[in-house]
């Protein structure tokens, strides 16, 4: 195994430190930008190396140190030995560089990261993995490229207060049921005042185990609500409330916000404070005069939807999950939006039906999942709107949309990243493209 010593220029998607050995491009992971470190290189491919930290001759400037003890062996964050400034430096510089290699977007379209109101405690949702028996019982998170589960204690720094005094009751709880080892993992989400658990049981008695919960609701204070998972049964509600609720700004109502809810392991945005955010950049993009007609595509439970009906002349969202139509539908009921439709269809399929009923959008907010939308944004101009407003949690899958875009005429006029994920190299991005 070869040593050398080497400077780290910058960060990479995927969270590694970056620098180049005899002219090949080495990626270092826990490494800061500025280190000079002495490295042995643990893997050689034909055009890059990967590499460790043998030993830190010089520490970086933006060098910190991790608040998480188990920093390095958990398999979640990345960057918590970062300062927060140049995280935000590399994610702007990591979209600009991805953007220009895929879709040649001038790196002056894209603007200053917008950084998380909280650094640490801001996760309303965290999944725990779960090993072993009641006497020595691990939950935390897998180890980095394994399945071990490295236990973390008294909590994640990245989720929220609430999320870790749920997660200490549940251990408490967890050292007297007879059969721990048939529960692989354990899901947090809060919102407003609900504190919901799902519990995934593989054992043989769901009834049992459900009882054992029941009668001990009690002790599970700050929880306000178990949920069990069986397989791929429904879940099943073993107390407490059958949905969470958040609450998103209004622009120009009497009421002040738009409450909106979700059913328990259905998808929201785990950083509430950049939900918010992101409402506020597609409102500056698309720059509403109470006359359009929008499609949201992807559009979940209404998170985009239905804060912006009251500014719009109508709304059509297409989502292919039943549960996210059902909240969508229940969320216009509970909000008395009259201006808004949902369709429950798979993104393409939804698009081509509005297509062949001659439907026309002036505004399309697009927000796929991390695999992009290449299907549909090769079908997208056939609707012909003005502008596109694409939000997406991957730089590469939006390059390349961007670049499919552009062949049907549309051009990126500013892309705006938000930092959702503190302490990952993770990011959302709401960019405009409109008509040429």
């Amino acid at each position: 195994m070869s040593e050398l010593t080497a400077v780290i220029d910058k960060l990479a998607f995927g969270g590694n430190g970056v620098c180049r050995i005899n002219g090949k491009v080495c990626f270092v992971p826990f490494s800061c930008p500025g280190d000079e470190a002495r490295l042995a290189v643990t893997a050689e491919k034909r055009s890059y190396c990967v590499a460790r930290i043998v030993e830190l001759i010089v520490p970086s400037s933006y060098r910190v140190p991790p608040p998480c003890p188990i920093f390095g062996k958990c398999g979640g964050c990345s960057w918590q030995h970062i300062e927060y400034g140049q995280q935000l430096v590399a994610k702007q510089q990591i979209l600009a560089e991805t953007l220009w290699r895929g879709a040649r977007i001038p790196g002056e379209r894209i603007r200053a990261v917008v950084p998380s109101p909280s650094h640490y405690s801001y996760r309303s949702r965290v999944q725990f993995k779960l090993h072993g028996s009641a006497n020595n019982l691990h939950i935390g998170f897998f180890r980095n490229n394994s399945h071990r589960v490295e236990d973390v204690g008294r909590g994640c720094a990245i989720a929220l207060p609430v999320i870790n005094a749920s997660l200490a009751a549940l251990r408490k709880v967890l050292q007297s049921f007879p059969e721990v080892s048939a529960i692989p993992r354990i899901s947090i989400d809060t919102a407003d005042n609900e504190v919901i658990a799902i519990v995934t049981y593989l054992g043989s008695d769901s009834s049992t185990a459900a009882a054992f919960f029941r009668e001990r609701r009690a002790d599970l204070t700050p929880v306000t609500g178990v949920f069990l998972q069986t397989g791929h049964k429904p879940l099943m509600n073993l107390y407490g409330a059958d949905h969470l609720t958040y609450s998103l700004p209004l622009a120009s109502t009497n009421r002040n916000e738009c409450r909106l809810t979700y059913q328990p392991g259905g998808f929201s945005q785990v950083n509430r404070g950049q939900n918010r955010a992101l409402l506020d950049i597609v409102r500056q993009m698309a720059c509403f005069q109470g006359n359009e007609q929008v499609l949201d595509l992807y559009c979940g439970n209404g998170n985009f939807s239905l804060p912006i009906a009251a500014e719009v002349a109508a709304v059509t969202g297409i989502e292919e999950s039943g549960q996210s139509i059902e909240a969508a539908e229940a969320n216009r009921s509970l909000n008395g939006i009259t201006n808004a439709d949902f369709i429950r269809a798979d993104a393409v399929a939804g698009l081509k039906q509005l297509v062949a009923g001659g439907r026309h959008f002036d505004t399309v907010i697009l927000d796929p999942p991390r695999s992009g939308a290449a299907d549909v944004v090769s079908e997208l101009y056939r609707l012909d709107p003005a502008s596109i407003i694409y939000i997406s949690c991957d730089p590469s899958t939006l390059a390349r949309d961007c670049g499919l875009l552009a062949n049907s005429g549309y051009r990126v006029q500013e892309c705006v990243p938000v930092d959702m994920f503190p302490q990952t190299y993770h990011l959302e991005s709401v960019t405009l493209l409109q008509k040429l």
